[in-house]
C-alpha cells in the first residue's frame, strides 16, 4: 500500500493562494493516479482534482474548476495542488488519494485504497 504524507495547509485570507503537496513513498508514484479530496466538518468528502498516472490529463469538480491545478513530479513522487482565490467554503481538511494503474481520473473517494492523513486549510480574515 503506498503511504501519503500531505503538507502545505494553514490559515490564508479570502482571495489568497496555497500550495499543497502529496509526498508518496514506498513504490513509484507513476504506477498511481492521484486526487485530491477534502472533508468539511459535518459534510461529506468531496473529491477536487484527479491527475493521470504520467500527469497529461486531470479531472476537476465544477467547484474548483479554473482555481485549483493539480500537477505531480514522479522523480520526486510528489503532487500538488495550486489553490488560488480561495473562499471561506474552501476550509476543510484536504487529503490525497491513490489509486493503482487506472487511466481513469476518479473523484470518487471510494475508488481509491491509499489516504494520507490530510492538512488543514483554513480560509479566513
Amino acid at each position: 500500500q503506498l503511504h501519503l504524507v500531505e503538507s502545505g495547509g494553514g490559515l490564508v485570507q479570502p482571495g489568497g493562494s496555497l500550495r499543497l503537496s502529496c509526498v508518496a513513498s514506498t513504490f513509484p508514484l507513476e504506477q498511481y493516479a492521484i486526487g485530491w479530496f477534502r472533508q468539511a466538518p459535518g459534510k461529506d468528502r468531496e473529491g477536487l482534482a484527479c491527475i493521470s498516472r504520467s500527469g497529461e490529463t486531470a479531472n476537476y469538480a465544477d467547484s474548483v474548476k479554473g482555481r485549483f491545478t493539480i500537477s505531480r513530479d514522479n522523480a520526486k513522487k510528489t503532487v500538488y495542488l495550486q489553490m488560488n482565490n480561495l473562499k471561506p467554503e474552501d476550509t476543510a481538511l484536504y487529503s490525497c488519494a491513490a489509486v493503482y494503474y487506472t487511466d481513469y481520473e476518479s473523484l470518487y473517494p471510494a475508488d481509491f485504497g491509499s489516504w494520507g492523513q490530510g492538512t488543514q486549510v483554513t480560509v479566513s480574515s
